[in-house]
């Protein structure tokens, strides 16, 4: 039952992207990570001038901001490695807070707790891998986050080394914007190989545990066709099989 539900999901999902629809959303105040990251393609949700900011994105081979979005909140790639062996699916996600969205409230990073959740489930079913990712113990440790104001632009966030415990204390009480852009892997167990659904949500949350602002989107994984020719190929080999026992008979 849960495989026909998850093929049925499978086929809405790839009818609706074949069908054109698309949007970008921005996140503000740009992508700020890296470099050549375009801004758009986000699934964003905003209340309580918090904005959260979710998306995939296909990461191998390297190609430039491909995300396969349908402008709600579902992006779609193949089943495959990056490379034989790695376990390195070809899709990453990308997350983006900001705490004070219209420069208002002064809210900084640090004023803010965060849940992060990573389905490792592939069929229609959920089973989350939680954590926060900002102030979190292995965050504090200085993860590869990058910060920045409403001012910062593309490509221009600061990061800290690993372990400089000082420096990411700093950036998280003077910075209300936070991004990433991470592989699946590195925090859930995932079979690249397998076609399935999966979830992904983030939560700001508030001192007494409340949700002030939320994102989700959905990554669907698709298993990669076959050639069209390889289908007219294996009718061909058969028909020609066919015949040459039709001859042996006759010959016999």
């Amino acid at each position: 039952m849960k495989k026909a539900i998850l093929n049925a999901l499978l086929g809405v999902t790839a009818a609706f992207l074949m069908s054109g629809a698309a949007t970008a959303a921005n996140v503000n105040p740009d992508v700020i990570f890296g470099s050549g990251n375009a801004n758009g393609g986000f699934t964003v949700g905003t209340s309580n001038n918090i904005e959260v900011g979710l998306r995939a994105k296909q990461r191998f081979p390297v190609p430039a901001n491909i995300f396969n979005y349908d402008g709600v909140d579902t992006y779609n790639f193949n089943a495959g490695e990056s490379a034989p062996g790695s376990g390195r699916p070809l899709w990453s996600f990308e997350w983006s807070i900001n705490t004070d969205v219209a420069g208002t409230s002064g809210a900084k990073v640090q004023d803010f707790t965060y849940q992060l959740r990573l389905d490792h489930d592939p069929s229609a079913g959920q089973s989350f891998t939680s954590f926060d990712p900002i102030m979190g113990p292995a965050a504090l440790l200085g993860m590869d986050h990058s910060f920045g104001d409403n001012s910062t632009l593309n490509g221009q966030g600061v990061e800290v080394a690993a372990g400089d415990a000082p420096g990411y204390a700093n950036l998280i009480a003077n910075n209300n914007v936070v991004q990433n852009s991470w592989q699946y892997q590195w925090f859930t167990v995932i079979d690249p190989l397998i076609a399935g659904l999966y979830r992904i949500e983030m939560d700001v949350l508030g001192v007494n545990g409340d949700v002030l602002s939320t994102a989700g989107i959905n990554v669907v994984v698709s298993a990669v066709p076959l050639p069209a020719a390889l289908p007219l190929y294996g009718a061909g080999m058969a028909v020609l099989g066919f015949l040459g026992w039709r001859r042996k008979q006759k010959a016999a």
